[in-house]
C-alpha cells in the first residue's frame, strides 16, 4: 500500500532531521558505504581471479611453468583478498579492545554479565520445566 501525500511528506521531513541531526548515522542507514565497499572488493576479486586463471593457462598451454605458478598465486590471493577480509574501524577507538584490553574495564563487570546470563537461562529452563509438568 503506498504512503499517503501527508505520510510521504511526513517521512521526508524526518529523513531531512536525521540526515541534520546525524550526517553519519544516515549515511550508515543508507548502507551505501559498505554495500559499495563490498561490491568494490569482490569486483576486483573476481578481475584479480580471472586474470589468474589466465596467465595459468597461458602457462600450461606454452609449457612456462613460472607463468602458471604465477597465475595460480594471483588466483590464490584473489580468493584470500574477499574471504580474509573483515570490517576493520578507521579510528581504534570506535572499537573495544581494537589496541588491546581496555585497562580501566574491570573484569568483575564481565563475569557479572556472563553470571546474569547464566541465571536468566536457569530461571528459562526453570520455567520450561514447569509448564511442561515436569
Amino acid at each position: 500500500m503506498p504512503l499517503s501525500d501527508h505520510e510521504q511528506r511526513m517521512l521526508e521531513q524526518m529523513e531531512r532531521a536525521l540526515y541534520a541531526e546525524d550526517p553519519k548515522l544516515a549515511s550508515t542507514l543508507r548502507g551505501s558505504g559498505f554495500a559499495s565497499g563490498v561490491r568494490r572488493r569482490f569486483g576486483l576479486a573476481a578481475i584479480g581471479f580471472l586474470i589468474g586463471v589466465g596467465l595459468l593457462l597461458v602457462g600450461v598451454v606454452f609449457k612456462i611453468e613460472p607463468v602458471s605458478v604465477l597465475g595460480f598465486i594471483q588466483m590464490l590471493l584473489s580468493v584470500t583478498y574477499v574471504v580474509a577480509w573483515r570490517d576493520k574501524p578507521k579510528t581504534p577507538d570506535t572499537v573495544e579492545g581494537a589496541i588491546g584490553p581496555n585497562p580501566t574495564k574491570s573484569k568483575k563487570k564481565s563475569k557479572r554479565n556472563n553470571a546474569s546470563f547464566m541465571d536468566g537461562m536457569e530461571e528459562r529452563w526453570r520455567r520450561r520445566s514447569d509448564d511442561n509438568g515436569m
